[in-house]
């Protein structure tokens, strides 16, 4: 893609990196406040997150092994920098980090503070820094953990040999660790027999209540992550629950990217779809399902004689058919947004919990902060809803209402859904007679699911790491409206030209591999659309011309950019090939002052 300078890296000018603050201060360090001067002699990653990104949680998975590899060299320190109002409670980040096993210290700026210093436009966005304090690369989005390590361990050989590497022990300090039955459990599944079944995320465990939703009776799984099958079962993170017409139930086991048959009678767990690695661009989107990788299934629903799949790591819904043994893409195109109509031409945005009902798929579209559904034709449509940018808490007519990051949606008895209005703490309604949103309850601390237990509703508080039981009310709640936009400042650009520029350089010992096509693909598109006059669509240069309308003041730009990098040493016939890709959104302000330059950073130095 783009250079992003033509001098090679080591004849550069050397950059130091910023300070780290943020009001929020720091977790996982046993309350020591952490300056850049405590890691000096360290090889630094700064990795900047927010909690509702699911992209951001891959390269959490990805940064696991190189952690550990490096344990005495590398210190990993995360940057929380939210972009929804609740991410900016200091409460949510606590959980957050114990939620996702983040084993490194983590800042919490919900400010934006440090994430401004470091010109960052990204979830997530990892920048590395030399054991001097100097700023050396920066990637954005995921898949560059092969790059890490070829950086790091050239790093440990230039400082080893200067006499300017430290090693030892991290500043990493784990909490202390709570006694409770559940910790951040995700959804919850009523069995055949009356009892629940609740997926005990951050435990990797199911767990198995009584119908009172308290005593437990038998928890399956080791506690440790693992993708194993058996009586001794492991997981990862599992979230969604399905019950299979043979009283079996299927398993969303999110970040083994796999889905698993649990026989309730017996404990037994299969894998059934998933290969255990995670969906690329350019992999394969259907055939038999153990032979095809999957990326972060959230959900799993029965919906006209098929397993609907939440494939919330690609932003879009896939289908395992239990006959025939296969899963395929179904709907979405793996852009991130909201776009409505035909299944194949549909955009989500992280789905993350589905509801079955005789003719409707009901999604709950986390990061559109949207209620979704598909219909028996194969049609997207958007009940509550505007886009990756606006949400808050507003009932009313359903054009204007407004969600915080839904997570769980349920199907109710009169033809209405319940919405898990995660990021809200409330439990909201749709009713498709009337277009209207109502709030059922309040004062819910994240809930992620719901089901019906009789006239009651058993709801998953997951930070409060309970199920929680709610007699439906005749007439809902009304709360006082509150709209937000995402906190981040807009880029301020000059009307009408502006050059758009990815910068992509191949990590050291790759290169772009030209020989089947072009390795790179850029799609651009805009909210609102009649933000661009010119320039949008797909291609594969890294750099396009853009034209801004007239007329138009402010909007977003959506950016989608990939790379395939290959190990270059001729010596190898079958090169290791390497797929880097990330999804920006960028607000942007039309002024005459503005800049006709926009550059991103996909792997590189060049900030733009």
């Amino acid at each position: 893609m783009t250079d992003a300078t033509s001098a090679p890296a080591s004849r550069r000018a050397r950059l130091r990196a910023p300070e780290l603050v943020g009001k929020g201060g720091w977790l996982n360090t046993g309350g020591k406040e952490l300056t850049l001067a405590d890691l000096r002699g360290k090889c630094v990653i700064i990795d900047f997150w927010t909690f509702c990104c699911v992209n951001c949680l891959h390269v959490l998975d990805e940064l696991r092994e190189l952690e550990e590899k490096h344990r005495d060299t590398l210190v990993v320190v995360g940057v929380h920098s939210p972009k929804f109002v609740h991410e900016a409670e200091h409460r949510a980040v606590v959980d957050a980090v114990e939620r996702y096993g983040v084993e490194h210290p983590v800042l919490d700026d919900p400010e934006l503070a440090t994430w401004k210093q470091y010109a960052v436009r990204a979830w997530p966005t990892l920048v590395v820094i030399d054991p001097e304090g100097y700023i050396v690369a920066q990637h954005a989005g995921e898949g560059h953990a092969h790059a890490l390590e070829a950086l790091v361990s050239g790093l440990e050989a230039e400082h080893a040999a200067k006499g300017t590497l430290r090693r030892g022990d991290s500043p990493y300090v784990a909490p202390e660790p709570q006694a409770t039955d559940l910790r951040f459990p995700g959804k919850a599944l009523v069995l055949p027999g009356g009892t629940l079944l609740v997926s005990d995320t951050t435990r990797h465990q199911l767990v198995e209540f009584a119908a009172d939703g308290e005593s437990v009776l038998r928890r399956i799984g080791s506690g440790e992550r693992g993708l194993v099958d058996g009586l001794t079962p492991a997981f990862n993170e599992p979230q969604g629950l399905a019950l299979l017409p043979d009283h079996s139930v299927l398993v969303a086991d999110t970040v083994n990217h796999a889905l698993r048959r649990l026989d309730p009678a017996t404990g037994e767990v299969t894998t059934v779809a998933g290969t255990g690695r995670q969906w690329w661009q350019g992999s394969p989107v259907s055939g038999p399902a153990r032979e095809v990788d999957l990326s972060s299934p959230w959900d799993v629903a029965v919906f006209d004689g098929l397993v609907w799949i939440a494939m919330a790591g690609v932003h879009q819904l896939w289908t395992y058919d239990i006959e025939r043994g296969e899963v395929r893409a179904a709907a979405g195109t793996t852009n991130e947004g909201l776009v409505d109509g035909p299944a194949a031409e549909a955009w989500f945005a992280q789905p993350s919990g589905l509801a079955a009902t005789k003719e409707r798929l009901w999604i709950a579209d986390s990061e559109t902060s949207a209620l979704r559904w598909l219909d028996r034709d194969g049609r997207v449509h958007t009940a509550v809803g505007t886009g990756l940018f606006d949400f808050g808490h507003r009932d009313g007519d359903a054009g204007q209402a407004l969600l915080q990051h839904p997570l769980g949606v349920t199907a109710l008895p009169d033809g209405s859904v319940a919405v898990c209005d995660t990021y809200n703490h409330a439990l909201r309604r749709f009713d498709p007679a009337t277009g209207e949103v109502t709030t059922l309850a309040t004062d819910l601390r994240e809930p992620s699911d719901a089901v019906l237990v009789g006239g009651e509703v058993l709801v998953v508080e997951s930070a409060r790491h309970r199920l929680t039981r709610l007699r439906l009310p005749e007439e809902a709640v009304r709360v006082e409206s509150v709209a937000h936009r995402t906190q981040r400042a807009a880029t301020e650009v000059a009307p009408g030209a502006l050059r758009l520029e990815v910068v992509f350089e191949a990590p050291a010992g790759q290169k772009l591999d030209e020989r089947y096509g072009p390795s790179t693909r850029l799609l651009v598109s805009a909210t609102p659309p009649e933000l661009l006059a010119a320039g949008g669509g797909a291609g594969t240069e890294p750099a396009r011309d853009l034209v801004l309308a007239d007329g138009v003041t402010e909007g977003v730009l959506h950016v989608s950019a990939m790379a395939a990098s290959c190990d270059d040493d001729p010596a190898v016939e079958y090169p290791a090939c390497h797929v880097h890709q990330q999804d920006w959104g960028v607000p942007v302000r039309i002024t005459a002052a503005g800049v006709n330059r926009l550059g991103l950073v996909l792997a590189g130095l060049d900030a733009g």
